[in-house]
This record gives C-alpha cells, structure tokens and sequence, in this order.
C-alpha cells in the first residue's frame, strides 16, 4: 500500500484528487491529510494536528506541502522586505520552511511543495500557472520536486485567460477583504490538485503517466 501524505491542507482538494484516481484506478493507496485546522469536508482520512508530527511518525512514498506563504511571499514585501517591521518574521519563516523541506525529503521517497513566488533560497523546480490547468486565472506558484518530474500543463486555457478583464485574469488578487479572504487565497485549484494526483501519483506507482484517467 502506498502511503501518501497532503500536509497543511484542510480544504481536501488535493486528498480527495488523490482518492480518486486511486479508485478510477483501483491504486492500493493510503491517502491521508492534516493541518491544524479541521478538514472543510469532515473527512476521516484526515489529522488535525501539527504536520511536523505527522510527517516524522512514518516514512512515507509521497508527502505533498503546502507550508503557510504570507511572510515568504513577494507580494508582502511591503511589510516582510529587508528594513520593515515584520522582517524578522520572513527570516524565520525561511529558516523553517527550509528545514520542513528537509524534513520533508528525509521522511518521503518523493516530495511536492507548492508556494507562491517568494524569497526562499532554493529555487523551486518551476513555475504552474492556473491557467495551464483549467481556470482562466493567473497566480504564478513555485512547485520544488524530490525526485519527481515536472509537472506537464493540463488543459491550458491561456487564450480565454489573455481574454478576460484583468480583474477576472486576477480574482484572488482582487478579492474583496473579509474574514475568510486568506483561507480562499491559499485554497488548491482543483485542476492543479488533480494534475498532481494524475500525474505525480501514477509515477509513483510506477506506471506510464499517460495510462492515467
């Protein structure tokens, strides 16, 4: 039985891509999440917890991060840049996010970490863009791979993309302020998630990325 881990994810989008092509499939897969907050969805298969933990209590065939962005992302650099008020904050922030990364690699056979563009001091492996994966949006992110592929584009959608207004190009960018605004901001699109599971998941498995459903 493979064991796959989705750490710091409460929103189930990528377990639940993973649960599916492990049943379109008929995958022997153990898929399990956590966070510190509850699964959106109430799901069983799913750790509320700290993730470090989780990580550390068994070896693992794929573990997929998601570590918290909001001191590491450019877009804060207002706030988080060298000489702000919160730049202490960033400087911790890379020192344990890089040690969750090793952490990470020494606990798994293969690795994702997916973050927006950011101020980390190892460069990530490439860059996705919604847009590659079936929504019409654009928000540049980071995927660092531990001996994995890149990820191919998926239904690449760029020409309705360059079509929309620019406010429907960057919806989470213009998202209007509210108490749940962060939590929809670092939710997974689905067709990324999905793209994920088809594609990193059957390597896993080791067959043929192009067999998968």
């Amino acid at each position: 039985m493979k064991q796959i881990l989705i750490a710091m994810e409460y929103s189930g989008v990528s377990r639940k891509a993973f649960e599916k092509v492990a049943s379109d499939n008929n995958y022997d897969w153990n898929v399990v999440s956590c966070d510190l907050l509850p699964a959106d969805d109430g799901a069983e298969n799913h750790i509320q917890g700290d993730a470090l933990d989780v990580i550390q209590s068994k070896h693992w065939d794929l573990i997929l991060i998601h570590p918290p962005c909001t001191a590491l992302a450019v877009s804060g650099n207002a706030w988080y840049g060298n000489g702000m008020k919160k730049n202490a904050e960033r400087l911790e922030a890379i020192k344990w996010t890089t040690n969750l990364w090793d952490l990470v690699c020494d606990n798994s056979d293969y690795a994702i970490m997916e973050n927006p563009v950011g101020v980390l001091p190892f460069k990530p492996t490439q860059y996705i863009q919604p847009y590659e994966f079936g929504h019409p949006e654009s928000k540049k992110t980071g995927l660092w791979l531990h001996n994995l592929p890149k990820l191919r584009p998926a239904d690449d959608v760029k020409a309705i993309h360059d079509a929309l207004p620019k406010k429907d190009r960057m919806k989470m960018h213009y998202l209007s302020p509210s108490k749940d605004r962060w939590k929809i901001r670092s939710k997974t699109y689905e067709g990324i998630g999905r793209a994920i599971a088809r594609q990193h998941g059957i390597f896993v498995n080791n067959e043929p990325v192009y067999d998968v459903k």
